[in-house]
């Protein structure tokens, strides 16, 4: 799927796309629970999005990195559109610097050995 055939309301969005700009991580509260918001811009070769990164993958993703967004939501804001990955989607950053040394020892590691 491109990013130019995405619709407003539309669920279960497969996409792979390049981060081209991420702002400041902000900390709101909402129903006293503490959330971390970010909004990026994702592109891919048919345009861009607005991306909205909530807690741990407003902190994961940096400009210039490509990631995947399985079972992802697009909604509207302000008369345009804007991805999420939402409460039962997935983002993975598939390469770039994001990954952390955690992530890159335990690949080392062959499986059962652990």
């Amino acid at each position: 799927m491109k990013l130019k055939e995405l619709k407003s309301g539309q669920g279960k969005v497969d996409i792979e796309a390049v981060v081209k700009t991420k702002g400041e991580v902000k900390v709101m509260n909402k129903f006293g629970n503490e959330l971390k918001l970010s909004n990026a811009i994702i592109s891919d070769d048919s345009g861009d999005i607005a991306l909205t990164l909530w807690n741990a993958d407003a902190e994961k993703v940096k400009v210039g990195d490509k990631i995947k967004i399985t079972n992802g939501y697009v909604s509207e804001f302000n008369g345009k559109l804007q991805l999420t990955s939402g409460k039962f989607g997935k983002l993975e950053v598939i390469n770039g610097d994001s990954k952390s040394k955690k992530e890159e020892s335990d690949e080392d590691i062959p499986d059962g050995a652990m």
